[in-house]
């Protein structure tokens, strides 16, 4: 079924479209970048139609929640993230907070989002207002342009702007009134918005039982089902990451660097059109590649030995994350070959269960036994180990989960539990790894400091997964042929 047609369907239609100033807003426009973004669309690829289409589902579940609430009015409201500062005034590249993101697709700071019930009419009917940053030509000299209200409603499709100063006017309406408030309050986006605006009326409705509601757990429950808009921009991010991999694998020669396979990792996914990268990467050669976070990159990777590089890039608000494991020379000896491959054959076979009423939890259980078995082969266990030692001796060896949810965040959705049965529509990682420290005097010497893991972005459908990083490769035969290709 059509976007449209589904709007219409459920009785709501997108603000009555309105021409785009033709002047730089505080984001790319089809106006100023025609190159990105296509008319009636707020960001690359998602419409506005898209975002009132989530705006009126998100209202929908809040219809089913309100049972006990009849009668009563609804008040969404979701703060952006604040511009944060690394040290006196130089900030931080701005990231929008994507539960706000998702909903209205306005990457400005200082603003605020609220979608309200409308009386006398059924949820989920609802009107949806933008209170942004005031336009003010002192500020834009030197942070450039703002979208001001005119632009907010034109771009992103909302039915109404105000000036940040205005919310305090719907506070107060707020306060006298009998209504529930659906708001995060426990980890809010924005701390001053939250005390200057949100804490008094919060404190305010906390009085009156179930008043004030969390939206965090709806909010995630929609972005856990990637409609199909979203997984062409995902794919977008996999395969621009793919990229990277293999220009990154052909120009690892030994010795190298980690901080040039960083820099080389990242300028490969950005000239591809990356905004950002999704999360500093981890380029970890040797030893170093059992630290499962090691971030430092900046030792030197020697001849013989291997790196392991976990990247991914963030592109048009949703993100990649890949996991490849090679050798720094080109050439796998045999026993990184032998651990590389009984990692890849685990991951093949995690990867062969991800399709529907499987949970991640079921896929974690197969990749835990596995792996001992695998350990067991290679001498690593003995053969002899009692079951009750048997998984404490196979997390030792792989201390993390085999994935987690991706999407518009790397640790996608985190409140949503990794026990449910996945459905289509779902992104998910799959990253079993073995890691043998150097100083493991239990493990044959031979398998002593390598790392290995091997991570894939995957689509659930009702069919076979789709393996949006296919691209990446991963077959000892393929790394060597690029390792060794020349220039």
């Amino acid at each position: 079924v059509c976007k449209s047609c589904a709007l219409r369907r459920f009785s709501i239609q997108p603000a009555q479209q309105k021409k785009i100033p033709k002047r730089y807003l505080g984001q790319p426009s089809p106006f100023t970048h025609p190159h990105l973004l296509k008319p009636g669309e707020v960001t690359p690829g998602l419409s506005q139609v898209e975002y009132a289409l989530r705006r009126h589902k998100l209202m929908a579940l809040i219809q089913k929640e309100a049972h006990g609430w009849d009668g009563m009015d609804h008040t969404v409201i979701l703060l952006s993230n604040p511009t944060y500062y690394m040290s006196n005034d130089i900030p931080y590249i701005f990231h929008q907070d994507n539960n706000f993101l998702y909903l209205c697709g306005f990457q400005e700071p200082d603003s605020i989002l609220v979608l309200q019930s409308i009386p006398g009419k059924a949820l989920p009917s609802h009107k949806a207002i933008l209170f942004v940053p005031r336009r003010d030509p002192s500020r834009e000299l030197w942070d450039g342009p703002r979208s001001g209200t005119d632009g907010a409603i034109a771009l992103t499709g909302v039915d109404e702007a105000y000036t940040i100063e205005e919310f305090q006017h719907l506070v107060t309406k707020l306060k006298g009134e009998s209504n529930i408030i659906w708001y995060d309050l426990t980890k809010p986006a924005h701390t001053v918005l939250h005390s200057d605006y949100m804490q008094p009326l919060a404190e305010l409705k906390a009085r009156n039982k179930n008043h004030i509601q969390s939206i965090r757990h709806l909010v995630q429950n929609l972005r856990l089902i990637k409609s199909p808009a979203e997984i062409e921009r995902m794919k977008i991010a996999a395969r621009v990451t793919a990229e990277a991999f293999i220009e990154t694998m052909f120009a690892s020669k030994a010795p190298v660097d980690e901080a040039f396979l960083y820099a080389k990792f990242e300028f490969e996914c950005r000239a591809r059109g990356a905004d950002i990268l999704a999360y500093p990467p981890v380029v970890a050669g040797g030893n170093r590649s059992n630290t499962l976070h090691y971030v430092k990159n900046n030792q030197l990777i020697k001849d013989g030995e291997m790196v392991l590089l976990d990247g991914g890039c963030e592109s048009s608000c949703y993100v990649s994350d890949i996991t490849r494991t090679w050798p720094i020379n080109g050439r796998f000896t045999r026993p990184q070959a032998e651990l590389y491959q009984a990692v890849l054959d685990i991951q093949k076979s995690c990867l062969s269960l991800c399709s529907p009423g499987v949970s991640l939890e079921n896929i974690y259980s197969l990749m835990l036994s596995l792996i001992g078995q695998k350990l067991k082969d290679l001498g690593v266990l003995k053969s002899s180990i009692t079951e009750s030692h048997f998984f404490k001796a196979v997390r030792k060896y792989c201390p993390h989960h085999v994935g987690h949810y991706l999407g518009m965040d790397v640790h996608d959705t985190p409140d949503i539990s990794r026990s449910i049965p996945l459905q289509p529509g779902m992104v998910i990682t799959i990253e079993p790894g073995i890691y043998i420290p150097e100083d493991d005097v239990s493990a044959p010497e031979r398998f002593r400091g390598i790392g290995v893991r091997i991570e894939d972005d995957v689509v659930i459908t009702e069919d076979a997964p789709l393996i949006l990083s296919t691209d990446c490769p991963k077959e000892i035969y393929d790394i060597e042929q690029i390792c060794g290709r020349s220039s």
